[in-house]
């Protein structure tokens, strides 16, 4: 399985890359903040951008390409910290009128729950304002629920100031769209997505740190000359490549079934990435010193955003059960 990016993939990253360096720079930040982390203008020019549509075929509307190019590009996303629910409105593409074209804001939340998992854990809803459809995933299908309709209470402080979140008690039981099959179909490709999400915090941090390193100075050199500098930009260099290998390995796999075992490829990528993706962060806040711990520096929107991804579609521990049960079974 060759890995390398075709060259119609590389002109689809290059694309997107430019699209959002010019769309969300640094400096548009804290407006985003300010809007709780969701601008329509922004929703709009994604599904302009094919976002949505990537992988619904031609004859609904949509790109035809496939989980490879889903993951390049939401690796773009996640190296420039896009923030709204733009896994759950590309998993909704052909299941909800409208989210392909971004008309139709599309949330979720995940209720196929591992067995440690308590049942009397908090509800937490992201993104629950900007939301024209929330999708709940259970264990018996997938569920339309109106966002409407929920009792929830806005967190104050979330974790991520760009992830606003709602805790709520209870869940309307709403329209049923799809059964059990397609709700482990979509969380599959749901935790897939979000690898190539953390590939891309991955190497958004690791830019930043070693701009940095180039730019300061201390005793009269730049600090990327250090040696104990030169050691965590290389070890966050590794994990970024770790990271990579892990995702465009889950999108190949998702794209061709039968060369080996989709849910062993998408949770590696899960647990690689986001791994890479906390690790990095936390490194590129070290590079950064003291002042890496101030909300001046664009550092901690990456391990911010690092912990919300790890909770999504399944975290480490749940991925790396799902591997071991796996291997259990081929012995």
């Amino acid at each position: 399985m060759d890995f390398q990016p075709t060259e119609d993939q590389k002109a689809l990253r290059e694309g997107i890359r430019s699209f959002l360096e010019g769309q969300v720079p640094n400096e548009r930040f804290p407006d985003l903040e300010k809007s709780k982390g969701f601008d329509r203008d922004l929703w709009t020019e994604l599904a302009e951008m094919g976002v949505f549509a990537l992988r619904l075929p031609e004859n609904e509307g949509g790109i035809g390409l496939g989980y490879s190019d889903a993951v390049l590009v939401f690796e773009e996303l996640g190296r420039r910290l896009v923030p709204g629910p733009i896994v759950w409105s590309h998993l909704a593409a052909g299941l909800i009128d409208g989210a392909a074209t971004g008309e139709t804001v599309v949330g979720g939340i995940d209720l196929l729950r591992d067995e440690r998992a308590e049942q009397s854990d908090p509800i937490l809803l992201e993104h629950l304002d900007s939301l024209d459809v929330l999708l709940a995933l259970r264990p018996d299908g997938v569920y339309e629920i109106d966002p409407r309709s929920v009792e929830a209470t806005e967190v104050e402080v979330p974790l991520d100031p760009m992830t606003p979140i709602h805790r709520a008690l209870s869940l309307p039981e709403g329209k049923k769209i799809g059964d059990s099959e397609v709700a482990a179909r979509l969380r599959l490709e749901g935790a897939a997505l979000v690898s190539g999400i953390q590939l891309g915090l991955a190497e958004g941090a690791l830019e930043l740190a070693n701009a940095y390193a180039k730019e300061r100075q201390q005793f009269g050199r730049v600090i990327g000359g250090f040696q104990a500098v030169k050691h965590m930009l290389a070890e966050m260099f590794v994990k970024q490549e770790a990271a990579r290998a892990g995702s465009y390995n889950a999108g190949a796999t998702l794209d061709a079934p039968e060369v080996a075992d989709v849910q062993r490829a998408v949770s590696s990528a899960k647990i690689t990435a986001g791994e890479s993706a906390i690790r990095n962060a936390r490194t590129g806040i070290q590079v950064h010193g003291g002042m890496g711990f101030t909300w001046e520096v664009m550092a901690h929107y990456y391990l911010k955003r690092a912990w919300v991804c790890e909770n999504a579609f399944g975290n480490q521990d749940e991925h790396a059960e799902k591997i071991a049960l796996i291997i259990e079974a081929l012995d």
